[in-house]
């Protein structure tokens, strides 16, 4: 039967990778590397920095494959996510069908870990199902950006008896109006830099960009004194790459 190993590569960094992924990594017949266009060129180049790095040169196939794009103008976010998650199914089980042989393993990469705020589990998992199609698969865990941005700033994650929440940007203030209590906040996905509507002074940011890569961003202090740099430098870092990867925690002083 087919196999599809999916792969964690952490975030970015070729040494983030852990020694579970390598050793996947050189069971793989086929890479299935997604190319998201010129402006992000450099997403997929890092990708094969990695796989050259760790696989032994000719004895794996690439397949690069366009991504099916989210429709981001959708006033329903669950519903054009629904759309979305359909559309990348239909496509990764034709490339699965044209290019992986009944005894050959695929493999996919993903940012950090596959299991926190990436898609493809709840895609892969129905689809390996799907007859004409069938085939097991493997999770390799990675080291996720929420590690690596603790580590780069020398901190752990949570304080001593208290919880850590992760949210979204876009779920932000409805968690810290839901849960007044809450001390540690990871955040993931914030392009709009939501911190900037915390008037909690007491507030802490923690913020990191480009992990582990040579264009490594860090920030940290007061929400209300960093904020507008962070903002500033997430726009620049942006506008001079055309893509960027970052997140942050926030954190109130328990008391």
């Amino acid at each position: 039967m087919r196999k599809i190993l999916i792969i964690g590569i952490g975030a970015g960094n070729p040494d983030y990778i852990t020694l579970q992924a390598v050793n996947a990594l050189k069971r793989l017949d086929v890479l299935f590397l997604t190319d998201k266009g010129e402006e992000k060129s450099e997403l997929l180049q890092i990708r094969k920095e990695i796989c050259e790095r760790y696989i032994p040169e000719g004895s794996y196939r690439i397949v690069q494959f366009n991504d099916p794009e989210r429709d981001r103008a959708s006033v329903t976010y669950r519903s054009a996510v629904e759309d979305w998650h359909s559309r990348r199914a239909a496509r990764y089980e034709e490339l699965i069908r044209e290019h992986l042989g009944e005894h050959e393993s695929g493999g996919f990469l993903c940012w950090g870990d596959p299991a926190l705020y990436d898609s493809i589990l709840r895609i892969i998992g129905p689809l390996s199902t799907r007859p004409g199609v069938c085939f097991e698969y493997e999770v390799i865990p990675g080291i996720s950006a929420f590690q690596a941005l603790a580590a780069r700033h020398r901190i752990p994650l949570n304080q001593v008896a208290e919880p850590l929440q992760v949210t979204t940007g876009r779920r932000l203030l409805q968690t810290l109006s839901e849960c007044p209590s809450a001390t540690d906040v990871v955040v993931v996905l914030d392009g709009e830099c939501t911190f900037k509507n915390i008037t909690d002074p007491d507030f802490e940011i923690y913020w990191g960009a480009y992990l582990g890569m040579p264009d490594e961003l860090l920030v940290s202090g007061r929400v209300r004194d960093v904020g507008p740099v962070i903002e500033r430098l997430r726009a620049e870092a942006r506008a001079r790459k055309g893509w960027i990867m970052d997140t942050y925690l926030l954190r109130k002083r328990a008391t």
